[in-house]
């Protein structure tokens, strides 16, 4: 066993351990031993192991979505230390930059790294199903079984298909086969446009509708833009060679990802964003007061005189004079 595979040992068991798990599950729910054994039930497994994993995670989300926030809020003030360090590229100044930077992450509490914590936690446990799905046809698992599979789960999972193509089946290797595999190249070509295009959607959405104007500007705004085009073309790159199985994790959990993205935009959109506008045009027509709507001061909300005369009543009293 090598040094990953060490290392790594916790996750495969765990993966494997949910995924035995739910595929036993499921054939409780099914008399049909052929569609048992099948991709189908597998497939599910795999989209219930997403489900999982992304619950736990959703903490991480929650801590992902503040930093996020905070790194738009501070914008302005990144864009003046910018503009004030512009042109000088000696050590001190860059020292001095990054000290201050880093002064300012701490007074807003601000962390770049957890803005991409969720997907950095996720890379195990896809290493571990992407390698489990590429040795699922050694003569070894086959026989021992692999992490928490049975020696027949493992053979039931290689053997496995959706539309006739295998779980384990990938692009590139069906692609220059002799013959040509081009059922395996037309189904793994259309999950992995699926999944290219769900990424590419759900962070178009985030750029459209959930960063304020501050945040459009400046160095923040080209690193969404650059995650905009490279995260697909990660994607396309890194398809040719996932299996089947594989295409379907990263899949489903972009879906889960675009889902959940659009509930927080919709209902706890950024301040001061195209979709804390939407939201409060939505609260606005059902009569509800807007969100972050700045409290008026007392004096602001008081009715200020009109200059009409109110009647006698409206006079201070007098007091009588006491005749003499």
């Amino acid at each position: 066993m090598g040094f990953f595979d060490t290392l790594l040992t916790p996750f495969t068991w765990a993966v494997s351990w949910l995924l035995s798990m739910f595929h036993q599950l499921l054939t409780l729910f099914s008399d049909d031993a052929e569609w048992a054994a099948s991709g189908w039930n597998w497939a599910l497994s795999i989209v219930m192991l997403v489900v999982v994993i992304r619950v736990i995670l959703i903490p991480l989300f929650v801590r992902q979505i503040k930093s996020q926030r905070g790194m738009q809020i501070i914008q302005p003030e990144i864009q003046k230390l910018q503009a004030k360090y512009k042109g000088k590229k000696d050590p001190v100044s860059r020292q001095a930059m990054a000290q201050e930077q880093q002064a300012l992450f701490r007074k807003h509490k601000v962390n770049p790294f957890m803005t991409c914590l969720p997907l950095l936690a996720q890379m195990p446990v896809f290493i571990a199903l992407f390698w489990m799905l590429n040795r699922m046809r050694q003569e070894q698992y086959r026989t021992d079984g692999y992490g928490a599979l049975s020696p027949a789960e493992v053979q039931s999972f290689d053997a496995s298909s959706i539309f006739g193509v295998g779980t384990s089946d990938s692009f590139l290797p069906s692609f220059q086969a002799d013959p040509t595999r081009w059922d395996v190249v037309l189904l793994t070509s259309l999950m992995i446009i699926t999944m290219v295009l769900t990424q590419f959607f759900t962070q178009k959405q985030l750029m459209s509708k959930n960063m304020s104007e501050s945040a459009l500007q400046g160095q923040f705004a080209q690193t969404q833009k650059i995650m905009l085009y490279m995260l697909p073309l990660v994607f396309v790159i890194g398809g040719v060679n996932f299996p089947v199985g594989v295409l379907i994790y990263w899949t489903a959990t972009n879906f889960w990802t675009m889902g959940q993205q659009w509930w927080v935009i919709r209902n706890n959109p950024t301040p001061g964003s195209q979709a804390e506008k939407e939201l409060n045009l939505r609260r606005a027509a059902k009569g509800l007061t807007p969100i972050n709507e700045k409290p008026q001061a007392a004096e602001e909300q008081r009715e200020k005189p009109t200059g009409k005369h109110l009647g006698q009543g409206a006079q201070p009293s007098k007091k009588k004079r006491k005749n003499s």
